[in-house]
């Protein structure tokens, strides 16, 4: 005990009494100001500090004539005081302790030009107190503009520097927000203790919202001219007058401005997006960009913008350049007319070499040379894609796989391996009665005789001929696949003859089954996104009609969303919500409801708001089936656009626990032992959870535009399949294959790899699906041994075994040539068509049990609208192919950095035609010849530079 007050004591580190004296100095050097401050400067800034406050001296005295030079010279001395750009500019720090006393001096002044010099300087002063006095330098500044006599102009913000013009930009912001949303929105910063208690209301700043916008655009001016084009574009959007800068920007800024503009429009909430596209493709046009302003028109999906985009330039060749880029996008050819009443001497018919263009026509052959070129024309076997002798099968377990199953897997490999090729051996290179048709059973021959249009794809001369044999088969079902192959054959191809509509209108009433489906879905594929009027009256009548079966009523109003994809159709929409509304609830139970849904959707890709009326009839039909049609409606709209609101609803959706639900049931049940009551629950429970499958597909959709969302999304999808219910998780892997179709990166193949050793068969047959989509046509190394390790894995799942043969097709698709992500251009622009195609393959996945694996797997040739050839081919200004030499390499985004980076890394240099992948950007490796088009990817025309020189004759 005697211990402890000895612990107690505290041994000071200081001598006691020195630290008095320390205390004592330091309350003597407040009392006196600053003299402290004084000892420690030098020589030249003790003499600038003297005259700082001679001349603020001079301003407090009575001669006004004094006023004019003194205030020339603390202007002079403020903005030649270059000091380094970490610390506050000497005469700043001098002339802060004299703000306030100068701020009540200028109150006392008489409105003249001198006082205006005078708000001027205080303007500047006014930064050092921006905490204690919000918006002080906006507010002097625009008090010493009102100042001013008319004759006269106030100085350039820019003259007092960089720092300054940047302080009024955020200032400016403020206000503007201050003004729009009223005084209480923003909170005033809490008044310091050492400040004076008066000042900690700020002042009201004078001056209307023009004049804050006129400053803005000194201040903006001000940016473009100094390399900071991203603070002029945040400025106008902070005041709301982004379209403003197409008159500011010059040739030399441009660019940087719309394409720091473009990386904005995910991040923004709708219509800003649309106001900033418009004003992106007023500043390309300003600067006579063509191909960069229809890409813009062509993303806005705006019929009168893409028209006048196209007829601007007077160059053909540079039409042509243009025309091809329509192709790519399958615009309708009809919407580059004008319209009767508009123009009545416009010429109707395109010259024939533009129309060639625009119809495609030109695909198939150079797609062959290509194939020619880079090495794989010669067709592949399925023993090629299947490579089995590395599959660690128990050999001799082999046979008891169902064998039609087999064969009928193997008829979707060997139609995606060699399509577009038109040289597979077991289908069109096949002997007379040998064909692989006969190696099907029922409608096995269906998707064997539908194989032919694949293996054909786009070469519609040749074509048409090979199928037409099977046209004339006793057989049903492979006259039904002929039908089908005639569609696809025509799949994004536009000619003359109309072949498909022709072959297969006569056969929409046919009153087999099969017939009408294949020529219904024949016309949909062949005509996707060509907007055609004379189907929607061949189509519509089979979706309204109650007499025909829920089947062909739903495929019709597939066909027409594919046709009419991103229309906004409103006859289509009102006949298939009041099929919707007229059907029993027997025939909306059936497994085809999501296929007349999907169709209602897709009319609506890309149109964001315009569904608003659509969504709102849909809540009023009683039936399961509107929740599922609302989610799909929705996210069309707002396909790819990152819309975080939506993503966030979609998760809610994703959330809710249907077992809930149950229990609540079983509550009920206990109460009232009533059985029916039991059933009928039974009954309204199981199609209800369909549409949180569509809501999983549905946050991939709207995330798939940008990295950034689709990256984010990975991890929600993550924490859903942890936690949701298995409908949820049997969807989730479809998603991941949505989000990055035709890219293997590898956290997604780690992924589904796992997935697809789920013990839920459902979860891993659509994970192995989806490893197929993932790698779809990029021969991706790793994804075909992932493939045959399932092979071996799964020998006794016919069901997935099957699978695993078609995703082993799917990456091998047209032997690596064929991509089908549905972004083209530096994944700028989303090729509605594509966005359909795979939309709608994906659906068949949602129930695969009742799709892909009962007698509708022909629906895995949907993908056919998005399928695209990933090559670069160079034509010359008459469209020969002309190779030179162009480094490909992996995409960087270089928007907002300075200088002129390099816009790919790790390239290699190789000679065109070269192939492509989703995330790899090409540029000529040389100058010798300027490009037509922005983007280096498919058709490119180049013209020869003028001013190019070989370099052996600069040398000389």
């Amino acid at each position: 005990m005697a211990e402890r007050p000895a612990a107690e004591i505290a041994v000071p580190s200081n001598d006691p009494k020195e630290k008095k004296k320390e205390e004592d100095k330091k309350l003597d050097t407040k009392a006196n100001g600053v003299k402290d401050e004084e000892e420690e400067l030098s020589e030249e800034d003790a003499q600038l500090k003297s005259e700082l406050e001679m001349l603020v001296e001079r301003l407090k005295e009575l001669n006004t004539d004094l006023y004019r030079p003194a205030l020339e010279t603390l202007r002079t001395l403020i903005r030649t005081s270059t000091s380094s750009m970490t610390s506050v500019p000497k005469p700043l720090k001098f002339l802060r302790p004299h703000y306030p006393g100068l701020q009540e001096l200028f109150e006392t002044w008489p409105a003249s030009e001198n006082k205006s010099l005078f708000a001027d300087i205080l303007s500047v002063l006014a930064m050092t107190y921006s905490d204690t006095e919000p918006r002080g330098t906006l507010r002097y500044r625009l008090l010493s503009a009102s100042l001013l006599p008319p004759t006269s102009k106030i100085s350039e913000p820019g003259s007092w520097g960089h720092e300054y013009v940047r302080h009024l930009a955020a200032e400016l912001g403020e206000e503007y927000t201050i003004r729009q949303e009223g005084e209480e929105a923003v909170p005033l910063p809490a008044p310091e203790a050492d400040s004076d208690a008066p000042k900690s209301k700020p002042a009201p700043v004078s001056g209307t919202i023009e004049d804050l916008h006129n400053l803005g655009s000194e201040c903006a001016t001000f940016f473009l001219g100094h390399n900071a084009e991203p603070d002029a574009v945040d400025l106008f959007v902070e005041l709301e007058i982004v379209d403003r800068i197409a008159s500011l920007v010059d040739a030399n800024t441009f660019g940087r401005v719309c394409a720091y503009m473009d990386r904005c429009i995910t991040l923004l909430p709708p219509p800003d997006d649309v106001t900033f596209l418009r004003t992106i493709h007023k500043i390309y046009l300003q600067f006579s960009k063509f191909p960069e302003a229809l890409g813009v028109a062509i993303r806005l999906n705006d019929a009168a913008l893409i028209r006048q985009d196209f007829n601007a330039s007077g160059n053909p060749v540079m039409k042509k350049q243009l025309a091809f880029l329509l192709a790519r996008a399958q615009i309708p050819i009809e919407w580059l007319k004008a319209s009767a009443s508009e123009d009545a001497d416009a010429e109707d018919e395109f010259p024939e070499d533009i129309q060639d263009c625009l119809s495609n026509t030109q695909l198939s052959r150079h797609f062959k040379e290509f194939g020619k070129e880079v090495g794989v024309a010669d067709p592949k076997s399925l023993e090629d894609v299947y490579k089995s002798h590395l599959e660690t099968t128990r050999s001799g377990l082999s046979a008891n796989v169902d064998s039609a199953r087999a064969n009928l897997a193997g008829t979707f490999v060997n139609a995606f391996v060699n399509a577009g090729f038109g040289n597979d051996k077991l289908m069109v290179e096949a002997e007379e009665g040998n064909s692989w048709v006969y190696k099907n059973k029922d409608h096995g021959m269906m998707s064997a005789a539908a194989s032919l249009g694949l293996g054909l794809l786009w070469d519609t001369d040749v074509g048409l001929s090979h199928i037409d044999r099977y046209t004339y088969s006793p057989e049903e079902w492979i006259k039904a696949g002929a039908f089908f192959a005639t569609g696809l054959l025509n799949a994004g191809v536009r000619t003359e003859a109309d072949a498909a509509l022709a072959l297969l209108a006569e056969h929409v009433d046919n009153q087999s089954v099969p017939l009408k489906t294949a020529a219904i879905m024949g016309l949909g594929v062949a005509y996707a996104g060509s907007h055609r009027e004379d189907l929607l009256t061949l189509l519509l009548p089979a979706v309204a009609d109650d007499g025909v079966s829920m089947e062909i009523a739903a495929l019709s109003a597939l066909a027409l969303g594919f046709v009419f994809v991103g229309s906004g159709n409103g006859e289509i929409t009102s006949t298939i919500l009041q099929t919707l509304m007229e059907r029993d609830d027997k025939a909306l139970d059936e497994k085809w409801g999501r296929f007349m849904a999907l169709g209602l959707a897709l009319l609506y890709v890309g149109l964001q708001d315009a569904s608003d009326a659509t969504l709102e009839t849909l809540k009023a039909i009683q039936h399961p089936i509107s929740r599922q049609a609302q989610i799909l409606v929705e996210v069309c709209s707002f396909v790819a656009t990152g819309n975080v609101l939506r993503v966030q609803r979609l998760l809610h959706l994703c959330g809710e626990h249907l077992d809930a639900l149950k229990e609540k049931e079983q509550a009920e049940s206990a109460e009232g032992k009533k059985d029916e009551n039991k059933d009928e629950k039974k009954e309204d429970k199981k199609p209800d959870d369909t549409f949180q499958s569509f809501a999983v597909l549905g946050i991939a959709m709207i995330a798939m535009g940008e990295d950034i969302g689709a990256e984010m999304s990975m991890r929600q999808f993550n924490h859903l399949m942890h936690y949701g219910d298995p409908i949820i998780r049997k969807s989730v892997p479809l998603a991941l294959g949505l989000i990055s179709a035709s890219n293997p990166q590898l956290p997604v193949l780690d992924t589904l790899s796992k997935y697809s050793h789920d013990h839920d068969l459902a979860v891993a047959l659509n994970a192995i699906f989806a490893m197929g989509l993932v790698g779809a046509g990029t021969n991706n190394a790793r994804l075909a041994q992932m493939l045959r390790q399932l092979a071996g894995y799964y020998y006794k799942e016919p069901d997935c075994l099957f699978m695993v043969r078609i995703a082993q097709g799917l990456v091998h698709m047209g032997k690596g040539t064929i991509g089908i992500n549905p972004f083209f251009s530096d994944r700028n622009i989303m090729s509605r068509p594509a966005i359909a195609g795979l939309l709608a393959t994906i659906m068949a996945f949602t129930d695969a049990k009742a799709f892909v694996l009962d007698k509708y797997h022909w629906m895995l040739y949907f993908l056919v609208t998005a399928m695209y050839p990933r090559f670069l081919i160079t034509l010359d200004e008459n469209l020969e192919s002309k190779p030179v030499t162009v480094r490909v390499g992996q995409a960087v985004d270089v928007v907002g950095q300075a200088g002129k980076p390099r816009t790919i890394s790790g390239f290699q240099t190789h000679q065109t035609p070269v192939r492509l992948g989703t995330t790899e950007r090409a540029e000529l490796a040389t100058e010798e010849f300027i490009p037509y088009a922005h983007v280096l990817e498919g058709f490119v025309i180049l013209q020869k530079n003028p001013g190019w020189e070989k370099e052996d004759t600069m040398q000389m």
